[in-house]
């Protein structure tokens, strides 16, 4: 599936696939919970048959990200093109690999810091949340766009404390060092 742009929609009638698609993304991406893939184990992913075709072993995706730019950092930055591909099998096997170099799941995942790029990075927007939100009382659409707000007063709060940590510090050792100076000027 080539990806045109930025901004992508999966639309369709029902039972076409447009989930598989957005959990197919985040799944080569890292994700590690079932649930949010829509089943109970990981095995779940793999295509387990139908009427007219067989189960198969294994369950395979691979992204190919355009990096011209060179905006991903380390050592994949070189590459003007960057395949991120994961592998499962039924005995549950899970290999990640970025051009075609077998790595961690945690490379993946720091391959793809600052980028906004990641498993949960995007806003994917399921199936009845639209109505969720349309629908709910006020009280609900407030505590939704107060968690929105709140979590970034949340971030400026805390690297408010970090630099007020290191303020503090800093103005510590600068007293201690004032006073170990008078100390030695009096002697």
């Amino acid at each position: 599936i080539t990806v045109p742009g930025q901004l992508v929609a999966v639309i369709g009638p029902n039972g076409c696939g447009k989930s598989n698609v957005i959990d197919a993304v985040r799944w080569v991406l890292g994700e590690s919970s079932a649930k949010q893939l829509r089943g109970e184990s990981m095995q779940d992913v793999i295509f387990n048959g139908s009427s007219s075709r067989k189960p198969v072993s294994r369950a395979s995706v691979e992204l190919v990200f355009d990096n011209a730019d060179g905006t991903l950092p380390g050592a994949w930055g070189q590459y003007s093109e960057v395949s991120i591909k994961r592998l499962l099998t039924r005995q549950g096997d899970s290999s990640y690999y970025i051009n075609n170099q077998q790595v961690r799941r945690r490379d993946i995942t720091d391959l793809f810091l600052g980028t906004g790029v990641g498993a949960r990075g995007y806003a994917v927007i399921e199936q009845g949340m639209i109505s969720r939100i349309i629908e709910a009382r006020p009280e609900e659409l407030r505590a939704y766009l107060e968690e929105a707000r709140l979590s970034e007063q949340a971030e400026v709060a805390a690297s408010y404390q970090d630099m007020r940590g290191a303020l503090t510090f800093k103005q510590n050792l600068l007293a201690l060092a004032r006073r170990e100076e008078a100390a030695r000027s009096e002697a």
